[in-house]
């Protein structure tokens, strides 16, 4: 994701440094100073959520079906945040029930602040254009922010500054650090966790503006019925645009700072497909289902096949095709039938097996 072949590569997470700086940060902010093993605590539970990875043990499918679900939920934290403390607290019984402060840990509010923790890893997971769930399973809405790309350096650099710099120079005094071990640093990551929340404030600005200006203007004389701006990684001032009308969808890039859209002759127009038989039997499949949930801009190509007969309906979705980019993506689907529009297989990504139906549910 940093350099352009890494950059078609898994967008679905948030890397999982920037989770585990953000649970240091929230650590060291003060809740170290209420019980021992916060930080340790909140750090681990920031990035627990991303255990449902384990789902891809049973298929990319699979996978994809119940990434950022119960786990990424409000009501998946209260377990997840159990596990974090349950793991924790075996290690502290393995320790001989020490820690470095000399202090009993508060079990409670332990699974408070991992908790906290869970809320945090949701909230930075929102901010990118894969979106999340929070409210599954009750309702399996995706939201996304779309300001901030899935790997911002910026973030990465405001979080690590604020945990190893005040270490690192001494800029904390006595009495905000305090002198015991574990202590140090809350100065720091304060200010690191409200350059975070200021850099999202000014990425909001900038998206709101871009997304203002697709929506002052008209596509090849039709009007746009939708408008979404994504981000560049390290551009906070242009956004790729993907703008659906009645009979096609556009892509552009709009800059948010003058606010302008790329003129007409850098704007690429895509039809919209045509729906047959054959994509409907393929929508109407598991990872189908799946997928038109998920997709913002979800688009279909059909390929014909002669041996044995039957079809390929593979599955894009727009957000995913910057400008830059070449190659399929690794966001997209694949559905097989065979020449009765019957099901036979389905895969995710850049895989090379295909999953039969009754293994993917």
């Amino acid at each position: 994701m940093i350099a352009g072949r890494r950059k078609r590569g898994n967008c679905r997470l948030v890397e999982p440094v920037t989770h585990f700086l953000t649970g240091a940060c929230l650590g060291r902010a003060g809740f170290n100073r209420t019980t021992a093993l916060a930080t340790a605590t909140m750090t681990l539970a920031a990035e627990a959520p991303d255990l449902d990875m384990i789902g891809q043990l049973r298929g990319p499918v699979f996978g994809f079906a119940h990434h950022r679900g119960f786990t990424h939920s409000f009501l998946g934290l209260l377990i997840v945040a159990g596990a974090v403390v349950a793991f924790m607290y075996g290690i502290w019984r393995l320790r001989g029930r020490k820690t470095s402060s000399g202090t009993a840990p508060r079990w409670g509010l332990l699974f408070v602040y991992a908790y906290i923790a869970g809320l945090s890893h949701i909230l930075l997971d929102f901010t990118n254009n894969y979106g999340v769930r929070p409210f599954w399973p009750f309702w399996e809405k995706w939201y996304s922010w779309d300001i901030v790309f899935i790997i911002e350096p910026l973030i990465l650099v405001i979080l690590g500054a604020g945990l190893v710099l005040p270490a690192f120079f001494g800029l904390i005094n006595e009495e905000i650090a305090g002198r015991r071990k574990g202590l140090q640093g809350r100065f720091g990551a304060v200010l690191a966790l409200l350059a975070l929340v200021g850099l999202w404030g000014v990425r909001d600005y900038e998206h709101r503006r871009a997304v203002a200006a697709l929506q002052s203007r008209t596509y090849e004389r039709a009007d746009a019925i939708r408008v979404s701006a994504y981000p560049y990684w390290l551009t906070p001032f242009r956004w790729y645009a993907v703008v659906e009308t009645r009979d096609f969808f556009a892509q552009t890039t709009v800059n948010s700072l003058s606010p302008e859209v790329d003129p007409d002759d850098k704007m690429r127009i895509r039809p919209k497909p045509e729906e047959t038989p054959v994509t409907l039997a393929a929508k109407k499949s598991y990872l189908g289902r799946v997928y038109l949930d998920w997709a913002q801009f979800p688009i279909t190509e059909t390929e014909p096949l002669e041996s044995p007969s039957g079809y390929i309906v593979r599955f894009r979705d727009l957000r995913y095709e910057y400008p830059e980019r070449s190659g399929a993506s690794s966001l997209g689907a694949r559905v097989r039938l065979d020449q009765n529009l019957n099901v036979v297989g389905q895969m995710f990504g850049f895989g090379s097996r295909w999953g039969q139906p009754s293994e993917e549910k």
